[in-house]
């Protein structure tokens, strides 16, 4: 891991810069991805309570090539939140209420009854409703797919069941990128959010960094060293085409999209020290945010694009700073401790995590923002590039366990921790992508 900030100025410089030079050469989009490659999640450690639920065989569900309800529990197991309640292959029709007083005494507090049709150019048809033993039907849904949709369709029906129990959407549906290194080839690969379905959408011998969903999930900004020196592109994930973003004088990097998608924050130093500027997503109109002695970097935009949470040196140690956008004024955020980068706000604006420095470790530690309370949610050594879900439920990170970079995600309240890995090969860089609308 490489310390963006150092003692001396040069050094920072040196520092961020060394970092930034690690690039893509991009190769073009893959048409697949090996088994290999896909992520392997182990939870090891889960919350408190877990919510006992049942989600039986699907009426039907043999018709289909690959098991939907299989997805479903793996779903809710995964999230550590729900305590999976196993009735064997006896399957619940979503036509009939199921006997809610025989399931209570199997220890459910809420069961899923579901069915799947036929429907016709080989596509299929699952209705399923969620009762609360206790309640009764909380609702329901009728979604169609088609035979390799059957992973989607069950994150969908997990998302809908977390929902509906807990309050919050689900995050089962969204999409994550990281990179992997195997020797010495870097991918920029993009997977369900349970590391299935992994898809290399670039492939470089060079490092890639620094990767940002655009508010669609339909484009990556990302930097490339690939013309000798750090330059933003867009790509568009459907297309495998992409455009230049910013390519000024010394070095672009950090890109974040605004919460509207028509701009982004990136950190350039075509004036001198690294500073953020605001673009549009065409690449145009750069404009400079600040006039800061120090270096400003690792731009993060509030939800509602009113503020843009950054690192900075300006008062001596990297600190996390917040700008108003309209005004152009800065507050300090973050006080405790010496060492304190990387700012990601959560998407329902009550939280800020972020990379701190505690007992020569560095760590991801969270802040709420109402009270400035932070706690520190890891206890490894190398932890760092910190991305929160699109629901604020869970935070992705980077971390080297055993010498080998692998991801690993944390409930916002410390509660649930993940383990992701890929044999035989390094992950880092990961970012969360958005809700699919």
């Amino acid at each position: 891991m490489s310390n963006i900030f150092t003692s001396s100025r040069s050094n920072v410089i040196f520092g961020h810069l060394f970092r930034l030079a690690c690039a893509l050469l991009l190769a073009g989009l893959a048409v697949g991805a090996r088994a290999q490659d896909a992520l392997d999640i182990t939870v090891i450690g889960s919350g408190g309570r877990a919510f006992p639920i049942i989600v039986p065989v699907f009426e039907n569900e043999a018709s289909l090539p690959n098991s939907v309800s299989e997805v479903v529990r793996a779903d809710l197991e995964r999230s550590g939140l729900f305590k999976l309640i196993d009735i064997g292959p006896m399957a619940l029709p979503e036509s009939r209420v199921p006997d809610l007083a025989a399931m209570v005494a199997r220890g459910a507090d809420a069961v899923v009854a579901a069915t799947v049709v036929a429907a016709p150019g080989g596509r299929h048809e699952i209705r399923f409703r969620l009762f609360d033993t206790t309640r009764g039907e909380l609702g329901g849904m009728v979604l169609q797919m088609s035979p390799e949709q059957y992973r989607l369709t069950g994150h969908k029906i997990a998302d809908y069941i977390y929902e509906k129990l807990t309050g919050v959407p689900g995050y089962f549906s969204t999409r994550i990128a990281y990179v992997v290194k195997n020797s010495q080839r870097y991918e920029l690969h993009i997977a369900d959010s349970d590391g299935m379905n992994a898809q290399p959408a670039l492939r470089s011998p060079e490092s890639i960094i620094s990767p940002a969903w655009s508010p669609d999930g339909q484009q990556l900004a990302y930097v490339s060293f690939e013309a000798r020196k750090p330059v933003i592109y867009a790509h568009t994930l459907a297309t495998g085409q992409r455009r230049v973003l910013a390519n000024f004088k010394g070095s672009n990097s950090a890109p974040a999209w605004a919460p509207d998608g028509k701009r982004l924050a990136v950190v350039l130093t075509k004036d001198g020290l690294s500073q953020i500027y605001l673009i549009n997503a065409d690449g145009s109109g750069a404009t400079r945010l600040m006039a800061s002695p120090g270096i400003d970097t690792e731009p993060a935009w509030s939800s509602d694009g009113r503020s843009i949470y950054f690192t900075s040196d300006r008062s001596g140690d990297p600190q996390i700073y917040r700008l108003n956008v309209a005004s152009g004024s800065a507050e300090r955020i973050t006080f405790e401790g010496s060492y304190n980068v990387t700012p990601r706000p959560s998407p329902d604006g009550r939280k800020l995590v972020f990379m701190t420095r505690n007992e020569g470790h560095f760590r991801i530690a969270v802040m709420d923002l109402a009270t400035r309370q932070t706690t520190i949610l890891t206890d490894s050594s190398r932890d760092e590039s910190p991305s929160f879900a699109p629901n604020s439920s869970m935070i992705l990170y980077a971390t080297v366990i055993g010498g080998k970079g692998m991801l690993a995600a944390v409930s916002a309240d410390g509660r649930v921790k993940q383990r992701l890995s890929i044999q035989a090969a390094d992950v880092r860089e990961p970012a969360w992508g958005p809700l699919q609308k």
